[in-house]
């Protein structure tokens, strides 16, 4: 039998560009003067690729489905998903790319980064600047965080991130990213990358929409349940008193509840 037509796949990734910097666009201009940011900052078209949905006539996509286009379609080893009201006036390429072997040293296992995030409940971190020279500066980088802002992020390619699919609109897509990457067992981090932000954010409906909406679906996903599979069953809980109710005792005595149940009904 002629095997001609299997293929056998190479153990590690090859990149076509060191970068991917993936933007949605709402403004042309305004895309345009980032991307001119960026190429004056060092971000060479040898060793960058520039990708962007156009949503300047309507919204073809959000950000989650947009963002999982990006990741899906993008070729660099580090994958940036910015706004297009940013500019690289700050920091240069170089100094990215020494912020990414910093933590390739600290920490191999990590998937996502960025300039700004939280770190846990009322410890928000940044290293950015705002119009007319205003610079922020709040954490001791790089640092383990638990969300990032959405004005600039960077995924590690070989990590295989994306966002949920049953999440829409244009917020809170950096916290789903830093949650699933967590689920995939990698690690975030804030970073020192110094650019300008032209906005401040705005926190409008579609905000607090987006916001109940993953409140929702991770309390859903995290709620305390049995997982039965084709060999096994246990219990998922981050409570330890959920977790002595479910120790194998426990257990015995549900099985034991439910087979009388079933006999009783006559299954």
């Amino acid at each position: 039998m002629k095997l001609d037509f299997i293929k056998k796949i190479p153990t590690s990734d090859r990149f076509e560009f060191k970068y991917s910097i993936c933007t949605l666009v709402t403004r042309m201009h305004e895309y345009e003067e980032m991307v001119s940011s960026f190429k004056q900052a060092g971000f060479n078209s040898s060793e960058c690729e520039f990708l962007y949905i156009d949503n300047s006539s309507q919204n073809y996509t959000d950000a989650y489905k947009g963002l999982n286009r990006f990741l899906h379609y993008a070729k660099g080893k580090y994958i940036i998903i910015c706004h297009q009201d940013i500019l690289l006036n700050k920091d240069r390429m170089e100094n990215l790319d020494e912020k990414l072997g910093e933590l390739d040293h600290l920490d191999p296992n990590w998937a996502a980064c960025g300039n700004a995030g939280a770190a846990g409940p009322n410890y928000i971190v940044y290293h950015i600047s705002y119009p007319n020279d205003v610079f922020k500066h709040k954490g001791s980088f790089p640092l383990k965080v638990s969300s990032l802002d959405e004005n600039f992020l960077l995924v590690k390619s070989e990590a295989r991130l994306a966002v949920s699919n049953d999440l829409q609109g244009f917020h809170l897509y950096g916290t789903d990213l830093v949650l699933n990457a967590e689920l995939r067992g990698y690690t975030s981090y804030a970073i020192a990358f110094n650019l300008t932000h032209k906005s401040y954010g705005n926190k409008d409906k579609s905000f607090y929409d987006t916001r109940k909406k993953m409140i929702s679906k991770y309390n859903h996903f995290f709620r305390n349940r049995w997982i039965q599979s084709p060999s096994t069953v246990f219990h998922l809980s981050g409570s330890i008193l959920y977790w002595i109710l479910a120790n194998p005792i426990s257990l015995f005595v549900v099985r034991m509840i439910n087979g009388i149940n079933k006999r009783k009904h006559g299954r």
